[in-house]
């Protein structure tokens, strides 16, 4: 009895073992039947094909043609007083730099703006207008162009105000702006002192646009609301001046305006940007007789320094403002011509 039980016992820990040898080892089958393949998908859009939309060999060609003939790169190559003003706008590093200091009047320039321990002239090229896209949802977000920056200018001259051209325009605000206003030339005793660089430099492009910072005499012209000009609220600087071009010496990045920059929006007549002459030319004349102007021998003209009673100060830098601008008035044609004809009266009837 006890060997049957010691057998029995034997026989189920054997059995044990072989069934765990089953389970933990099965003895695979044949393989199964192939399954049948899947259809191909379609293929994708090339993954460059936008990019190359602008990033070709034609277009970077003709942009570089037109860039070389432009002031942007003419005004790069030559020193402008070798500080750190003329720097942020003349010298490439140096608005790079100034644009990565958050445009503050405290702009000191980096050792990238030094050339030889000084100041010097480093000429423009496409990486200093242009970074990397801020987003390429081209069609939600907008074009970008890869611009450095498009935030809204907090004016140099002015820091308690703000212009915003909504877009790329912004970007043109932060050199075409004044260096100083008329106010802060005024004395204490009502007196106006007139320097031989009196005006708002030559970035009045955007306060005439926005239509500020004149010297606003009253006169028979209105002075319209400010930014309330159609260049400035239904047109873009880059859609004036940077238009298909006609040859190689306007458009694109020439930023010179072509007559269909006009037509597209004015129809087939393009407008007469010689509205204006006859009255700058008076009040030339005006300012020439009352020895706020002198005559140079190249034939320019230029401020008298010197301290000048309210109105004709303010009639000097109406002056001045229109000329700086460079755009004969067209950038604000209703804000330039008030500005003038209301300056011609007030010296008339002084």
């Amino acid at each position: 009895m006890k060997h049957l039980k010691s057998l029995g016992f034997f026989l189920l820990i054997f059995s044990s073992f072989f069934l765990i040898q089953c389970t933990t080892d099965p003895i695979p089958g044949p393989s199964g039947t192939d399954g049948i393949d899947g259809t191909d998908g379609l293929d994708g859009a090339t993954g460059t094909t936008e990019c190359a939309t602008c990033h070709n060999v034609a277009k970077s060609e003709a942009v570089h043609a037109s860039f070389l003939s432009s002031k942007h790169y003419e005004h790069s190559t030559v020193t402008r007083g070798g500080n750190a003003t003329c720097a942020r706008c003349h010298s490439s590093s140096g608005f790079i730099d100034y644009l990565a200091q958050g445009a503050m009047n405290d702009y000191v320039p980096s050792d990238a703006v030094l050339t030889g321990g000084s100041i010097g002239p480093q000429k423009f090229s496409c990486t200093t207008c242009h970074d990397m896209h801020t987003s390429f949802d081209f069609e939600g977000d907008g074009y970008d162009y890869a611009l450095r920056t498009i935030d809204p200018v907090t004016l140099l001259a002015d820091e308690s105000y703000t212009i915003d051209f909504e877009g790329t325009s912004n970007l043109c605000a932060n050199c075409h702006q004044p260096r100083s206003t008329f106010e802060e030339a005024i004395q204490e005793d009502g007196t106006v002192d007139v320097g031989g660089r009196f005006g708002p430099h030559y970035g009045a492009q955007s306060i005439l646009l926005e239509g500020i910072h004149g010297a606003e005499i009253a006169g028979s012209l209105d002075y319209p609301a400010i930014a309330s000009e159609p260049h400035r609220a239904g047109s873009s600087c880059t859609n004036c001046h940077m238009g298909e071009t006609s040859g190689a010496n306007d458009g694109n990045h020439t930023w010179v305006p072509t007559s269909t920059s006009c037509t597209d929006c004015h129809g087939s007549t393009v407008p007469n940007k010689d509205f204006l002459e006859d009255d700058f030319e008076t009040l030339e004349a005006l300012l020439l007789a009352e020895g706020l102007l002198k005559l140079n021998d190249d034939g320019s003209v230029s401020p008298v320094s010197g301290n000048y009673e309210l109105i004709p100060a303010s009639a000097l830098w109406n002056y001045r403002m229109i000329y700086y601008d460079h755009s004969h008035g067209v950038h604000n044609p209703a804000y330039a011509k008030a500005l003038i004809k209301n300056s011609i009266e007030a010296l008339s009837a002084n």
